[in-house]
């Protein structure tokens, strides 16, 4: 029986939502890894691998960087599904996911998607609240999360 991890890093809780969704559509035993709490993994315990990031900056979060460059070799060895939150779509968001990983893991990864975003203003800080109506336009909460993104993802895992 196969065994699913779905390592992830999240700021203010949309990859985790993610994260979380993706484990319930999956047809296997899951275990979900916030990357920002722990650090070393078994990846011999997996056949696949999911691995999630939000984008902030243009740049995915230090720990998804750091654990794709730790295990870049064992990575590309198992069945490797990747994503992204982000607030960018279409050419731009397709741009942030294929500088978010390194370009070994795109290429071995079976499907590779970002999801979307959802904001949530309450959660942020001065700083950011400022940056996202300056940048996004975005004055209250908002989610652009698409389910039929995460099922066709998900189906790809579960098929393979």
């Amino acid at each position: 029986m196969s065994k699913v991890l779905i390592a992830f890093a999240s700021k203010h809780g949309c990859t985790e939502e993610c994260a979380k969704a993706l484990s319930g559509k999956m047809n296997t035993e899951v275990d979900l890894c916030n990357l920002k709490e722990k650090k070393q993994i078994d990846l011999n315990a997996y056949d696949k691998i999911i691995l999630g990031g939000s984008i902030y900056a243009g740049r995915i979060q230090r720990e998804v960087k750091e654990f794709c460059s730790k295990n870049e070799s064992r990575l590309k060895e198992k069945k490797l599904g990747l994503y992204i939150c982000g607030m960018s779509q279409g050419d731009e968001g397709n741009k942030q996911l294929m500088t978010a990983y390194p370009q070994s893991l795109l290429d071995a990864s079976l499907v590779k998607e970002n999801f979307g975003a959802k904001i949530e203003i309450n959660k942020m800080n001065f700083m950011e609240k400022k940056l996202i109506k300056i940048v996004a336009k975005v004055e209250s909460d908002f989610s652009n999360i698409s389910e039929s993104v995460l099922d066709q993802f998900a189906q790809v895992i579960n098929e393979v």
